[in-house]
């Protein structure tokens, strides 16, 4: 059985003035086995289904049709992982607005820290720098100070 939620999901969101916001939980990274090693799943179809979604931002450019949203998870998601996620939004239009959300640990991960504000600012200018013209940080009030991995159990080099 093939599910044609993007197609639906898509005109009921231009039907009725929404945003489909297409977090990057869902495709926590570009490289497949981070994101199984993350989500414990393939993000192959819900990158294919962020594509087939983009070509409808026309229909409706504002308010913004679609949205992207990236969880930076400390020790998992750095600058190399938003680089990645940022071109492939930006290779598909770079007005597509870009979140930057602060980690907040919780379930599985209680051990990590919040995101730092130094890794969310370094993180916001690398997805500028690939070509994303609308690049936000969200989840302000979460952020941290700087990561001190010597004081969770971790050799610092």
């Amino acid at each position: 059985m093939k599910l044609k939620r993007p197609k639906g999901a898509g005109e009921r969101t231009v039907d009725s003035m929404g945003t489909c916001r297409y977090c990057e939980k869902s495709a926590q990274t570009i490289s497949d086995g981070l994101h199984k090693a993350l989500c414990g799943v393939s993000n192959q179809k819900t990158l294919d289904n962020f594509r087939q979604l983009s070509k409808r931002i026309p229909e409706r450019p504002d308010p913004p049709f679609l949205i992207a949203s990236t969880l930076l998870v400390p020790g998992y998601i750095d600058e190399q992982e938003v680089d990645a996620i940022a071109r492939y939004i930006s290779s598909l239009n770079p007005e597509i607005p870009y979140s930057l959300l602060a980690f907040y640990p919780s379930f599985y991960l209680k051990d990590l820290p919040t995101t730092s504000r130094r890794h969310a600012l370094r993180c916001q200018e690398t997805a500028k720098n690939a070509g994303i013209h609308r690049v936000h940080i969200g989840n302000v009030h979460l952020l941290g100070d700087d990561y001190n991995f010597s004081s969770l159990g971790f050799d610092v080099l």
